[in-house]
């Protein structure tokens, strides 16, 4: 029986309406639905997670051809977290357009819902991200045409999609120097329990020749077939950890490292790397020959499962003790990974409401937390419904409340080349010359050349009060295409060297940040956006309210500020640079 739907989710709109009022589509949409038939199900009589990874490969494929015009091949698959399960009977709908198109690749954003006949509901299954390359034709390697987002949640999408290849770029990178200081700890626990599994015995290893009908319309081996004999051996690995039906919950990023063609011996291994209380990591990797060639590295992932009671809760499992050596790395790894998931779960997952005003910040999570800053100021950006309150000596306010959360933005236009303006306001330290509101500001650490947390000392709300802290992480981005903005994005982390204290009283920031666009070559706009929180709405509220116009003279002070240092930038600190 599959899982109770959640939340009755409505479809997303297809149709747009233009500004003449013509209906239009999103030319790179592209829709399947299928109904669960009991050649689809598992012995639970719910939907194959592997099935469903072929079914959803195939829709983004499609997507992915219908934008570029030829052929093209999947790269990766960003982490999937499946909410629920979905039973015999039901229909599963799986719509696929792509975000943003980059040279030669693109991003294909996929969304899974399921659908009860019956009972007219439906719900959401998980969201996934894959990425895809095209194929080089006889003229040579193809050019990809950029996508035109028509709508609000097209243009937000377009926007993140930029930041999210930058994390797929860097992550192999961050994961491999993050699994390399957590295996080099100690772990505390005792691996050698009187009533362990040994790992050894959930050991799986199987070998399938691809044949046509395993092959797309390019006669490499289809992604999602790859993906589904994957999800295959590990789901037998972990049965054999729980001796029970378990249910996959999750799956890391799916990066192909090689193809795979008609006639190849797919090789696939299995083992569980680690038991928690209520979970394991199963590791998989696929490795591909013919004949008496070596063998090649297809892919690997890491996959969780849950083994859940009659009720639908997680059980508890079984210890498991790992393999001497190997095993021992694994289990390792398997731990910083698993920290690694309740970090992206915790910051990126969860909405941005849900998401706390100041989060810990440390190596492990600090490209989720990068990752999180330039999103929500992006997603602050593309909204359309801002209303202007008021304008003076061309400098705009606008505000926006909804959810019960104000936002304001401040814009104004310099004669300053934009990458001059990013320069010149990304080291906060440079703030206080313009800003009054910046009475001191120091750099704690640079994270890396794109991340820098900052500590800001502002003046008292009111005239006997304590002043404020804030402790800021600022993450800059240049633009990714020649469409795009400059960001400088802030919001309140936590660190343990820099605890609350009597003297201040210690501020938060939610969303923050700078818009830098270049209209000309020395003509930029420049917008400001805030999330307006209890630290900061102090600051502004009265110029909301129209009874002040302080921050006119803000940014009057920052205009001045640009004009007077542009050409000073040689003197500027290496880590702004």
């Amino acid at each position: 029986m599959a899982n109770e739907p959640r939340d009755n989710v409505p479809l997303e709109e297809p149709m747009f309406i233009l500004e003449n009022g013509e209906m239009c589509r999103n030319p790179t949409e592209v829709k399947m639905s299928q109904i669960v038939l009991p050649c689809h199900a598992n012995y639970c009589g719910e939907l194959s997670a592997g099935q469903l990874l072929k079914w959803m490969d195939s829709t983004a494929c499609l997507s992915a051809e219908r934008h570029a015009g030829c052929s093209c091949i999947t790269a990766s698959v960003d982490d999937i977290h499946f909410i629920t399960t979905i039973g015999v009977g039901q229909v599963v709908n799986i719509t696929a357009k792509v975000n943003r198109a980059f040279t030669s690749s693109m991003e294909v954003g996929i969304l899974v819902s399921c659908e009860d006949l019956f009972s007219n509901r439906q719900w959401k299954v998980c969201h996934a991200f894959a990425t895809f390359v095209a194929r080089r034709t006889e003229a040579g390697k193809v050019q990809l045409k950029q996508v035109i987002p028509r709508t609000q949640a097209e243009q937000m999408e377009y926007s993140l999609a930029a930041e999210r290849r930058r994390m797929r770029l860097i992550h192999a990178e961050i994961i491999n120097d993050l699994l390399s200081s957590c295996s080099s700890q100690t772990v505390s626990e005792r691996l050698d329990y009187q009533d362990a599994v040994p790992a050894e015995r959930t050991r799986v290893e199987s070998v399938e020749l691809v044949l046509p009908p395993h092959a797309n319309h390019q006669v490499s081996t289809f992604g999602g077939q790859i993906m589904a004999w994957m999800e295959n051996v590990a789901t037998i690995s972990a049965s054999r950890l729980c001796n029970a039906h378990p249910t996959l919950r999750s799956i890391d990023m799916f990066h192909f490292r090689g193809p795979s063609h008609i006639g190849d011996r797919l090789v696939l291994k299995a083992i569980v790397n680690n038991a928690f209380k209520k979970s394991m990591e199963v590791g998989v990797c696929a490795e591909a020959y013919q004949g008496g060639e070596p063998l090649r590295h297809i892919n690997t992932a890491f996959m969780t499962f849950e083994v859940l009671d009659n009720d639908r809760k997680p059980c508890t499992l079984p210890r498991i003790r790992p393999e001497p050596v190997d095993g021992k790395r694994r289990f390792q790894e398997a731990i910083a990974r698993k920290k690694i998931r309740l970090d992206r779960k915790y910051i990126i997952s969860c909405k941005q409401s849900e998401v706390p005003l100041s989060v810990p910040w440390d190596p492990s999570n600090q490209m989720y937390l990068s990752y999180n800053n330039v999103s929500a100021l992006k997603m602050l950006a593309a909204r359309n419904n801002w209303v202007l309150t008021s304008e003076k000596n061309k400098v705009s306010l606008y505000t926006l409340e909804e959810n019960q959360t104000l936002c304001f933005k401040v814009e104004t236009h310099v004669a300053v080349a934009a990458e001059q303006v990013f320069l010149l306001l990304s080291d906060l330290r440079r703030r206080k010359a313009w800003d009054h509101h910046y009475q001191e500001c120091e750099v704690i650490t640079d994270s890396d050349e794109d991340d820098t947390i900052y500590r800001v000392v502002t003046p008292s709300v009111t005239k006997r009060g304590k002043v404020q802290d804030f402790i800021l992480l600022a993450s800059r981005r240049r633009p990714c295409d020649s469409g795009d903005p400059y960001l400088i994005a802030l919001r309140s982390v936590t660190l343990p060297s820099y605890p609350p204290t009597e003297d201040y009283n210690r501020g938060e920031v939610l969303c923050a940040g700078f818009s830098i666009w270049e209209e000309e070559n020395t003509f930029t706009k420049i917008s400001y956006y805030n999330q307006a929180t209890p630290g900061v709405l102090p600051y502004i509220s009265t110029d909301i309210a129209g009874l002040s116009s302080s921050f006119y003279c803000t940014f009057a002070s920052c205009s001045a500020f640009l004009q007077e240092n542009k050409e000073s930038l040689a003197s500027l600190p290496t880590s702004t640079l």
